[in-house]
């Protein structure tokens, strides 16, 4: 069994602040220029109850790897969303949330497994302690978070399923229904949304399953109600609303890379070293911040992931 000790930048609950302070909508508003049309939306009631409000989720425990910086405020992170399922502008998910629903919901688990099957969500995560784990979360775009998440490793999940040594990857799915995912109905991308990992990479204890942030339940526009979070990658690796995961010996082609393979890779590594073809890699503006900051290696990560890649060109990987 991995036991992890406290990292030297993880942070105590106590020093987190709490949800209801950035529930201050006086205070929201006078966040930096990058908060403009967040709160245009807020004052508009473009995002409802509906769409904001999760049930509490009991007895998460501290979990490792926390940062120092201070906490995005949540209204940023559920009304901020990239899931182009709900649309592509970045106020379309907390508008159009309202028509998925995240229970019942089934999981599949297959591919090269001992114990394949499909399995309730909430089978899935009873065996597992949930942690709040506040986590730096980078953009592809140059625009970057600061999240409280509240899940389980996927590596823990996995090893419940037996992989076999022919899985070298997992590939992940999220759920075709466009009645719930109006966007679907738009071919922007081709659906269903796929995503993957190497498996040492997925089975790396940074690698996080998560049902909840803030403490409560994930709300929709954020992946309700299980999604993927791998901090050291671009954003879009975070797959959403997952419904199949599958270990498979070949790389999977992940949506991304398949429609724009020139731009988007499969590891997604964030490297202020490696541009984008359209834009530099090497600022990021932190959500409600007015001026950019260094973007680091490996999102800050770098000396707990770093290893996975010794010896690879990680401008070729990109």
């Amino acid at each position: 069994m991995l036991i992890k000790a406290k990292q030297r930048n993880e942070i105590s609950s106590s020093e987190i602040t709490p949800q209801g302070l950035y529930l201050d909508r006086r205070r929201f508003l006078r966040l930096g220029a990058g908060s403009v049309l967040s709160a245009a939306a807020l004052s508009s009631g473009l995002w409802g109850p509906s769409a904001l409000a999760g049930a509490k989720l009991p007895n998460a425990v501290k979990g490792p790897y926390g940062v120092p910086d201070e906490l995005t405020p949540y209204e940023h992170v559920t009304g901020y969303n990239n899931f182009y399922e709900f649309g592509t502008d970045k106020e379309d998910p907390a508008r159009m949330a309202g028509t998925l629903k995240p229970r019942p919901w089934k999981v599949v688990i297959d591919g090269e497994v001992a114990k394949p099957g499909t399995f309730d969500i909430d089978d899935l995560m009873r065996p597992h302690a949930l942690q709040e784990r506040v986590y730096r979360m980078r953009c592809v775009e140059g625009w970057s978070m600061v999240i409280p998440w509240v899940g389980f490793p996927l590596g823990d999940l996995l090893k419940r399923f037996e992989p076999a040594s022919r899985a070298k990857y997992v590939r992940f799915e999220t759920l075709y229904d466009p009645r719930q995912f109006p966007g679907q109905k738009r071919s922007v991308l081709e659906w269903p949304y796929v995503e993957g990992l190497r498996i040492d990479e997925a089975m790396h204890p940074l690698t996080l399953l998560a049902v909840g942030l803030y403490g409560e339940e994930l709300p929709n526009q954020n992946g309700a109600p299980l999604r993927l979070v791998v901090p050291w990658k671009y954003g879009f690796k975070s797959i959403k609303s997952i419904v199949k995961i599958s270990l498979v010996e070949r790389m999977p082609v992940n949506t991304w890379a398949k429609t724009a393979p020139d731009e988007y890779g499969f590891y997604a590594n964030v490297n202020p070293r490696v541009d984008h073809p359209r834009w530099s890699q090497a600022k990021e503006r932190r959500i409600g911040d007015f001026f950019k900051r260094e973007t680091l290696m490996f999102n800050g990560y770098a000396e707990e992931v770093a290893p996975l890649y010794a010896g690879m060109d990680l401008r070729k990987f990109f």
